[in-house]
């Protein structure tokens, strides 16, 4: 059965390509977008988290540059689920990626077993 599979990367990102090669090794068709030109809206980034099922901190790269200069871990626990959304929404860099989106299913950052999971792979 084929699904709708949206990979969200940064081109530059060693765990994206890693994820990118992952997936043309699994022979999953997808369609690829790159996170900093076409960034995801504060629409899809909210349909995503509640999809998802996630806590929304998921969604932030607290490993990144922008990240720590914004100094986010300080700031995000006095935000609303709204200026936290509308935050992601801004800078694609803000974003945990590379980002795998299905039907069934949206997964922040790269994991084998989750996106295989996702993606109704055998191990």
């Amino acid at each position: 059965m084929a699904q709708d599979v949206l990979f969200v990367e940064y081109p530059k990102c060693s765990t994206c390509k890693k994820a990118k090669q992952w997936l043309e090794g699994h022979g999953v068709q997808f369609a690829d977008r790159d996170i900093v030109n076409e960034r995801p809206t504060a629409d899809e980034l909210l349909e995503w988290h509640r999809r998802s099922g996630l806590p929304l901190r998921r969604f932030f790269n607290t490993s990144g540059m922008l990240y720590r200069e914004m100094e986010l871990a300080k700031k995000l626990p006095d935000m609303s689920e709204e200026e936290q959304i509308e935050l992601l929404s801004t800078n694609g860099m803000l974003v945990k990626r590379p980002l795998l989106v299905t039907d069934a299913a949206i997964v922040p950052g790269f994991r084998e077993a989750a996106w295989a999971e996702a993606l109704g792979l055998g191990q």
